[in-house]
């Protein structure tokens, strides 16, 4: 049974998401909070396996509740639930610990399979808050200029190579599988998974599991 909490200050919305989830199989809410203080007490208290947390609240707002948390307990999957796609507000919910990213105008079965998905291990993240985390790569209208004594730019660097058992291991990584799910997969144990993914983070140059799956969608993996 995964245990969920929720916390939220709109009572509707909690109400909506408890009554959602309550019928999912194999799924239920063991609390509510109305802020994100409470959130934190009651995720000491009663342990969930996954948080639904919204962003904006009154006192400690989301970024912060998810922060302790997770410092308090780093076993617990937090799931931004929010209406606010920016990208400096996934980035910040990101940095936070929370380990996906959803929209309240998702549809219904969406912020389910995030649920389970958080709970095994995996990142749900809103297609719309993933684009946001991509690079602008739109240009100034009107042609650049450049000086005749100028020398050619350099062609950008390549991507950090990534072969063998750990392209394998970020291919999974990117479909939201867990440590011990790609150990199954590959035959590996957990432990050396967990060196391979620790290694191609530092290759590619990211931090979390949601930030090396937008990069393996990028460049091909």
């Amino acid at each position: 049974m995964i245990r969920v909490l929720v916390v939220d200050d709109h009572p509707l919305v909690r109400q909506g998401l408890r009554s959602l989830v309550d019928q999912a199989e194999g799924i239920v809410v063991v609390e509510e909070a109305a802020d994100g203080e409470r959130g934190v007490a009651a995720a000491a208290l009663h342990r969930p396996d996954v948080v639904l947390m919204d962003l904006s609240m009154p006192g400690i707002g989301g970024v912060e509740a998810t922060r302790r948390v997770v410092a308090a307990d780093p076993s617990v999957h937090v799931v931004v639930l929010t209406s606010v796609p920016d990208a400096s507000s996934v980035r910040e919910a990101l940095a936070a610990g929370a380990v996906g990213y959803l929209l309240k105008d998702a549809e219904p079965t969406s912020v389910v399979a995030g649920v389970r998905a958080a709970a095994a291990g995996g990142a749900p993240l809103d297609p719309r808050a993933a684009r946001a985390l991509l690079p602008d790569r739109s240009t100034p209208d009107g042609p650049t200029r450049t000086p005749a004594t100028s020398a050619p730019a350099p062609d950008p660097d390549p991507a950090p190579l990534v072969s063998g058992r750990e392209a394998e291991v970020l291919r999974l990584v990117a479909r939201g599988l867990a440590n011990k799910q790609i150990g199954t997969e590959l035959g590996i144990s957990e432990r050396t998974v967990k060196a391979h993914v620790g290694s191609v983070f530092r290759r590619i140059g990211v931090a979390d599991r949601t930030s090396a799956a937008l990069w393996a969608r990028d460049h091909g993996y």
